[in-house]
């Protein structure tokens, strides 16, 4: 699968059927050799570049069904780790 195919799939967390968004990036670890999680930008920016926000890192184990429309995700109550134009993460309490 080539991240292009990702970036065409709409992001639904299961927990409360909430569209989140679409791929716009990967986390990767190379030494490794897998991806470790996937980056969904808020939806304040503007065709994923104009804009402020940030981007909501969703950890790989998140991961619950890849479809061939859909990314199914489980994020629970646990609030989500954003990332933040500064490159920096944060956990939004």
């Amino acid at each position: 699968m080539k991240i292009s195919d990702f970036q065409t799939k709409d992001v639904i967390n299961i927990v409360d059927g909430k569209k989140l968004g679409q791929v716009s990036d990967l986390e990767l670890d190379l030494r490794q050799g897998r991806i470790d999680a996937i980056v969904v930008p808020t939806s304040t920016r503007l065709f994923g570049m104009f804009g402020g926000g940030a981007d909501v890192i969703i950890p790989w184990r998140n991961i619950v069904k890849i479809g061939t429309d859909v990314v199914l995700v489980r994020l629970d109550d646990a609030k989500p780790t954003y990332r933040l134009e500064d490159g920096e993460q944060h956990i939004v309490r």
